[in-house]
């Protein structure tokens, strides 16, 4: 644990209890002031000056009653990837007389359906990953946290009360790839599959990891976009897969990228478990087409399979536009190696 951790360290990491990608905030033993749910929605949380509710002021964020007794808060947040943490936000933005003094966080590996009765209950065993740590108000809280098993819940412990408006928990996604067979069609490429998008050419306008991220996007800001290029050659994403694997099908989505769409694109694999960021956007890789240059319409989203070439196994793909763009959502649909 690292009380003097930066944001900076988490970069390119996954926050696998983001609402985006499925977390859920499934319990709390208060939530008087304001709902466990707004801890995993996205941003820092906004303050609206003279809003109050029949409760007192609304915050955007989970605040709980002022307790009168011993103990403390907790809430209880399903990953909505299961994984490795590497790190947490206990982010007290705009909660200053009134944020914790401390918190803590407990985790556990489950396997299906757990209901929250359940997850609440005596009978859970809980393994503290970050010990009781002092908490400053109106900022973000960041903690490193050390040992890499794989995590299915979390539970936020605050003493004695009081109100968080956000919580992050950075990490690696850990999929369970013993339940999955062969013979099915997987999103490779899909965040809570385990991919990642390691690098890209330009993200001017959105960002990369944009394109993994689940359904389809909610606005142009939520894909990936290129700013307008005024020279030659095009952009390009580079993605790990989650599992190798034989490629079957790729999606290409333009949803909501109308006069800013690009006009072609093509997709590329290569075979590299061990490939490093420097080496694959370096000449040291060969890449295979996948995909030839293909046309692409704009807000639209389109299937590529009988146009792919004979598949082979491949770690990485490299997805490039023409010249520039944006692009919502990238699909990999293949079979696990």
């Amino acid at each position: 644990m690292d009380s003097g951790s930066t944001s900076a360290e988490f970069a390119g990491l996954i926050d696998l209890a983001a609402e985006r990608i499925g977390g859920r905030a499934v319990a709390a033993n208060d939530e008087f002031f304001a709902p466990k749910e707004n801890l995993l929605k996205p941003g820092r949380g906004e303050f609206i000056p003279g809003k109050y509710t029949d409760r007192g002021k609304w915050m955007d964020g989970w605040e709980t009653r002022r307790r009168r007794d011993s103990g403390h808060d907790w809430c209880i947040i399903q990953l909505g990837a299961h994984g490795s943490i590497h790190g947490v936000d206990i982010d007290t933005n705009y909660f200053l007389g009134n944020h914790p003094s401390y918190a803590s966080v407990d985790a556990c590996d489950l396997q299906g359906t757990q209901v929250a009765r359940k997850l609440a209950g005596p009978s859970m065993s809980w393994t503290e990953i970050l010990p009781r740590v002092p908490l400053k108000p109106g900022m973000q809280n960041l903690f490193s946290i050390a040992g890499r098993q794989r995590w299915t819940h979390l539970r936020l412990n605050i003493y004695p009360d009081g109100g968080v408006a956000r919580f992050r928990a950075y990490g690696v996604v850990l999929p369970n790839w013993d339940t999955t067979s062969r013979t099915a069609l997987v999103d490779l490429a899909a965040v809570v599959n385990g991919g990642v998008v390691v690098a890209a050419s330009d993200m001017f306008f959105g960002s990369k990891e944009n394109l993994i991220m689940p359904g389809r996007a909610a606005s142009m800001s939520d894909g990936w976009e290129t700013r307008r290029r005024r020279g030659p050659g095009h952009d390009w994403a580079i993605v790990r897969l989650g599992h190798s694997g034989l490629i079957r099908k790729v999606e290409v989505d333009t949803n909501h990228f109308k006069g800013n769409s690009p006009d072609r694109c093509s997709l590329e694999i290569c075979h590299e478990p061990a490939g490093g960021v420097d080496a694959l956007t370096s000449h040291d890789i060969r890449w295979k087409e996948l995909l030839p240059e293909t046309k692409l319409l704009p807000d639209k989203r389109h299937v590529f399979d009988r146009q792919l070439r004979k598949p082979s196994p491949a770690t990485h793909v490299r997805f490039s536009i023409f010249p520039d763009g944006g692009v919502s959502r990238l699909r990999i649909w293949g079979t696990i190696l």
